[in-house]
């Protein structure tokens, strides 16, 4: 079958392609013209996406995402969802995204729902549930009574005492926990001063009633025909486990987390489809592959690296290049004091002593033999 295509086709495209191409036309049934003008399209991807041998792939990379990077605004906020929860994007966002930041400005997590459990009203049902509720949010009033030496509890709806008296006795020890008169009174064992009684109140504030660890608040939306929970605080751990969400769906923006869940693949897929996102946010238009390549080197290693001294530019064999980046003197005294050596196999020391580059022409050596 592939012996009757033009024998064009043949040599500009992989046979694994124009086989794929083959499968495709028989699957949709396409007459001849159509496949030919499929091929065509084909071929003109294909060709597009190639590059040259030698080809200095990172720099490319690098500036093809800081040149927009540059134009982009300082707009740092955007609003998503009906009850306006405030995103961090923009130029803050990328630069979270490529510094590998431990916790994103504003973690934020979409989750889907299986489909037999799809409805507004399940939806709402599991955002009141994951909502983290602290004793804060559940009591008229708390006070220090000092001459006994005790904190008073004054709850809204007096039927969530005993939730507050076990929520209290979980996080905290050594402290008596009683009711009277519709009240919540705990006595901390021993004497204990106005500071420490202060500092003991705080942590009771503190104390989680109900819903999921960091999660802050939800917002519920329709998107085509399925209900979506936008949180605005990641726990990926917990929410998994419920049974309603859709596991094989359900991100978080951040990426280490999405690491330690998922593992590092995902984190990849994470770093792109945001990266990306931020850039169109802004009416960006930068190839995915560049985008790519930068996920790659992030996540080569099987571990989140940053792009910068601390991860990837640091980590760099080249002295350098690594001096050239950022800490000269550090890096130039390490090395001296080390006894390293640099082989100049890079592009930047290359640059830097005025010697040809490997890459292009400069990657290859020429060998001739002349005749006596």
């Amino acid at each position: 079958m592939l012996e009757e295509l033009p024998k064009s086709y043949l040599g500009e495209l992989p046979r694994s392609i124009i086989e794929e191409v083959e499968e495709v036309a028989k699957e949709r049934r396409l007459s001849e013209e159509k496949k030919e003008r499929l091929i065509e399209e084909v071929k003109k991807s294909y060709l597009k996406g190639k590059f040259e041998p030698g080809e200095t792939v990172g720099i490319i990379a690098a500036q093809s995402i800081s040149e927009p990077a540059t134009q982009m605004t300082m707009r740092t906020y955007h609003f998503a969802g009906s009850a306006g929860i405030k995103v961090t994007y923009g130029l803050p966002r990328l630069i979270e995204i490529f510094d590998a930041k431990r916790e994103p400005e504003t973690p934020v997590m979409t989750i889907f729902l299986k489909k037999r459990f799809n409805s507004r009203k399940r939806a709402k049902k599991i955002a009141e549930e994951i909502v983290e509720k602290k004793i804060f949010d559940v009591i008229r009033r708390i006070s220090m009574n000092l001459s006994e030496g005790s904190i008073e509890i004054e709850p809204l709806n007096p039927k969530r005492i005993g939730t507050i008296i076990k929520a209290i006795k979980e996080k905290m020890r050594d402290i008596t926990v009683r009711v009277k008169a519709k009240k919540v009174i705990i006595i901390p064992k021993g004497k204990v001063s106005i500071g420490e009684l202060r500092k003991i109140r705080e942590r009771i504030i503190e104390t989680r009633v109900s819903g999921i660890s960091g999660i802050a608040s939800v917002v519920i939306r329709m998107e085509g025909e399925e209900w979506i929970i936008n949180t605005i605080g990641s726990n990926l751990e917990e929410v998994l486990k419920i049974e309603e969400v859709d596991e094989t769906r359900t991100i978080t923006n951040n990426i280490h987390e999405m690491a330690r869940v998922f593992g590092i693949e995902a984190a990849r897929n994470l770093i792109i489809n945001e990266a990306l996102k931020t850039l169109q946010e802004q009416g960006l238009d930068v190839d995915i592959r560049h985008v790519m390549l930068v996920g790659d080197i992030m996540t080569v290693s099987g571990s989140i690296k940053p792009i910068g001294r601390y991860g990837v530019a640091g980590a760099k064999t080249s002295i350098l290049a690594r001096a050239a980046f950022e800490e000269t003197i550090k890096h130039l005294v390490r090395a001296s004091v080390r006894n390293e050596v640099d082989n100049f196999q890079g592009i930047f020391e290359n640059v830097m002593v005025g010697q040809v580059i490997p890459s292009g022409t400069g990657m290859f050596d020429l060998v001739a033999k002349f005749e006596e």
